[in-house]
């Protein structure tokens, strides 16, 4: 049986910077002028509208139409122009969802986060590069170290001022802030001032942010271990103690890509530490509470995942209807009727379920289901130096059962 011949190459991308026709080779000037369609912002056909031969199609909005708009053409030679590197937080990422990479010819320029390292002189193998671009503010929370070098892309020329307000208001104010404007253009600007002057306004909305992070005393830094300090968290008592959650952070495992579960999250802590170890997991935190569902939110924009989905309502029926979790984690609720079934069956094979016991009614319900499915069972003895008169001793909290289980 003869094999189905593959689409031609019919797309191509075609990276451009703010100096336009002056920054592209001959091959890619040759491409775009003889296209019958050329996809792309309108300040981008406009930078290229000298070489412009063809139809020009400005993205729609929402983009997903412009998207069904150029799939539509398959087969048929089809231009897309793009700001810089399209595989760099550009248009190739999302059209790569589309079209495979054998569909496509690729011609890209240096990247906003390029142009920005070579101006400062910063290698960008050991710069923190983000793009805030269409996303909250509050991911560059997690990168505010001491002696970090970072790079930020903004959505408009209100974000520099946003971003000082964050530095300033989380204890970086000292840092140094510097705003680069229309990069590679004949309007290339550069600024610089600290965090807690910063006053510079009409900012070109095509701009990248250098920070350079310095920590003023009582920064609220975030380590870049497990068990994160239980004062960074606004909670009301139920929170997973720092000790604690390091263990069963442990036990848990997140691995590259997965969905974890949090049922009964009361601050949140367990799925925002999760989410913490990598930009690519993901977690839900199922609370009944209303008023600490509110809270779990404030703490993952507080902690710079402002991804974290928060379910409000009652396990098990709060778990319906939700997508298949890698791992779960009861720590509150979790002797309450249907929860653990409920939880078991929707755990997908081979995920891990980690629960933790303070009272004697959850600790039964774990022996006997590590009985009964096997697994490990762990008992956590924590105690802390406390004053005793005037003397010092140990006072003991409440011991945690912990059991861990793979489901076949």
């Amino acid at each position: 049986m003869a094999e189905t011949p593959s689409i031609q190459r019919w797309l191509t991308l075609i990276g451009i910077g703010e100096d336009g026709l002056a920054g592209i080779g001959d091959e890619a000037k040759r491409l775009i002028a003889a296209a019958p369609i050329v996809f792309g912002g309108a300040r981008h056909l406009e930078l290229m509208g000298p070489v412009i031969t063809g139809e020009t199609q400005t993205w729609l909005s929402p983009f997903e139409k412009s998207v069904e708009t150029l799939l539509a053409r398959r087969g048929e030679p089809t231009v897309v122009l793009a700001s810089g590197d399209p595989f760099f937080y550009g248009v190739g990422a999302t059209l790569s969802r589309r079209v495979a990479a054998s569909e496509m010819t690729v011609i890209p320029a240096p990247s906003s986060f390029s142009l920005a390292a070579s101006r400062f002189g910063w290698p960008l193998q050991d710069t923190t590069v983000l793009s805030l671009h269409g996303r909250p503010i509050d991911l560059i929370r997690p990168h505010l170290n001491p002696g970090r070098k970072i790079l930020a892309l903004t959505s408009d020329g209100k974000g520099p001022a946003e971003l000082a307000v964050l530095l300033q208001s989380s204890g970086f104010g000292q840092s140094r802030l510097t705003v680069l404007e229309a990069l590679g253009g004949p309007n290339e600007k550069i600024s610089r001032q600290s965090a807690a002057e910063f006053s510079l306004s009409g900012i070109n909305d095509l701009n990248i942010c250098g920070i350079e992070v310095k920590a003023d005393a009582g920064a609220r830094i975030l380590s870049l271990s497990t068990g994160l300090a239980d004062e960074l968290f606004e909670h009301d008592g139920q929170i997973t103690k720092r000790e604690i959650r390091a263990i069963t952070l442990s036990a848990l495992a997140p691995r590259y890509g997965e969905l974890l579960w949090d049922i009964g999250a009361g601050s949140g802590s367990i799925g925002i530490e999760w989410m913490l170890a990598d930009p690519s997991l993901r977690a839900i935190a199922i609370e009944a509470s209303v008023e600490r569902a509110a809270r779990i939110r404030r703490n993952a924009a507080n902690f710079g995942v402002p991804g974290l989905t928060v379910v409000e309502g009652e396990a098990p029926a709060a778990l319906t209807g939700l997508p298949a979790p890698d791992a779960i984690f009861i720590g509150g609720g979790g002797s309450d009727a249907g929860v653990l079934e409920a939880a078991i069956g929707q755990l997908k094979s081979g995920g891990r379920l980690v629960a933790n016991a303070v009272t004697t009614e959850m600790e039964t319900l774990l022996l006997t289901e590590q009985a009964r499915r096997g697994g490990s069972l762990i008992r956590i003895d924590i105690a802390r130096a406390a004053p005793v008169g005037r003397m010092t001793g140990w006072r003991p909290a409440m011991p945690v059962t912990q059991w861990s289980w793979i489901k076949p």
